[in-house]
């Protein structure tokens, strides 16, 4: 028989889900906050993170003026919560929690519930309820300007607002990879993109630059984008989706170009195929050290130019071991300067991603420190976008 709690708990969560299929995003805080009562809570509160990830900020309630104060990730209980996807206490007369709200393994905020008391044997209840708050959050923003606009600080450029609308999650993966992904400058990007899919234990990914900083750019790697996805899904190789790409770009918007590199990882062998056309070659991280020239091979021409679809492009293949990380950037990374012309370099770029692994972080958490460190390289006026992957197979299970 179930406990009382048990009980309880799949009344109020019954009750959050069936009132959330009728209700609009605007109506969500109160969904919570009643959801939160219904457990014994005397308060809550929706955090998001922002599009750059430095900031919580609260999901507006329907009724009052007041936004509510922004929270720093780096520097808060809650940042921290976000940050190690771990529940903080905050002791005293006013007990809080603040609870990670997370997709699968994306993080996208936290929430803030008041206690009356401490209770740390109701812990499963509480993170019950984060988990359906994120999944609410997370269906609400897909047609919500609210939610959307609460992860911004100012407005996007046109570029930008394309290309964030065809980019998947930023974290993905299962208990054998994960794949993360950062891009800046999120407000004005223009050619840069970036893709992965997990499906039949294969995780994908994809990393597009286009030539360019303009709406034609982020047009470019839109494109290139559904070209990939539509291929894929249709039961495309790595050649093909180059070729479909270079096809693509040629007859819709024939002037201009984009480096790609498009892989494949088997997780449950860590057999990877790829193939790079004119894009940075891809690093391999084995342990603390960057192994030499792993996955340097020939480089294909750009696709846009035409020579795909008269010459297959040539798919590469590497076993990787397990804890072996995957590194694929743009050139707007190891190439951004500093005040006095000195570069990010790909030295920079490799040891702050192992030095914040080896700490114990999680790769999006890595990644994470890794574009704030190269935006602050650059007094945050990144002058191409820049666009970092990374990819871990823990094929014993230490995943996300």
């Amino acid at each position: 028989m179930p406990t009382c709690d048990e009980e309880t708990l799949g009344r109020v969560l019954a009750r959050a889900l069936a009132r959330s299929r009728a209700s609009g995003p605007g109506e969500l805080p109160g969904v919570v906050e009643e959801a939160v009562r219904g457990l014994g809570g005397t308060g809550a509160r929706v955090f998001l993170a922002d599009v750059q990830q430095r900031q919580l900020a609260p999901l507006p309630e329907p009724s009052g003026p007041d936004p509510g104060e922004r929270l720093d990730i780096e520097s808060t209980l809650a940042g921290r919560a976000y940050r190690l996807r771990c529940t903080q206490f905050s002791a005293g007369p006013s007990p809080v929690a603040w609870f990670p709200l997370v997709d699968g393994i994306e993080r996208i905020g936290v929430l803030r519930v008041a206690l009356p008391q401490p209770e740390p044997d109701a812990l499963v209840r509480w993170e019950s309820l984060a988990a359906l708050v994120a999944l609410l959050v997370v269906s609400k923003g897909a047609f919500s300007d609210v939610i959307v606009r609460t992860t911004r600080d100012r407005p996007m450029s046109l570029q930008a607002e394309l290309l964030w609308a065809f980019l998947p999650p930023r974290t993905i993966g299962t208990r054998d990879v994960t794949s993360s992904a950062v891009l800046e400058p999120a407000y004005e990007v223009g050619g840069d993109a970036f893709d992965h899919s997990v499906a039949a234990g294969r995780l994908h990914l994809s990393v597009f630059d286009a030539m360019g900083h303009d709406l034609a750019s982020g047009g470019a790697s839109s494109v290139a984008l559904a070209a990939c996805r539509s291929t894929r899904r249709a039961g495309g190789g790595l050649a093909e989706i180059a070729q479909a790409i270079d096809r693509t770009l040629c007859r819709w918007i024939p002037d201009r170009l984009l480096t790609a590199v498009v892989a494949d990882l088997d997780a449950a062998t860590g057999e990877l195929t790829w193939v790079n056309c004119g894009h940075p070659t891809p690093l391999l991280i084995r342990g603390r050290h960057v192994v030499a020239d792993a996955l340097r091979r020939r480089a294909e021409l750009p696709l846009g130019l035409g020579f795909q679809e008269r010459e297959q492009p040539a798919v590469h293949h590497l076993r990787l071991q397990p804890g072996d990380r995957l590194l694929v950037h743009t050139d707007g990374v190891t190439d951004a300067r500093s005040a006095s012309g000195e570069t990010f370099g790909e030295e920079r770029l490799t040891d702050t991603v192992v030095r914040h692994m080896a700490s114990g972080e999680p790769a999006p958490e890595a990644l994470r420190h890794l574009i704030h460190a190269l935006l602050a390289h650059q007094d945050h006026r990144l002058r191409d976008d820049a666009t970092i992957a990374l990819v871990e197979w823990h094929p014993d299970g230490r995943g996300e």
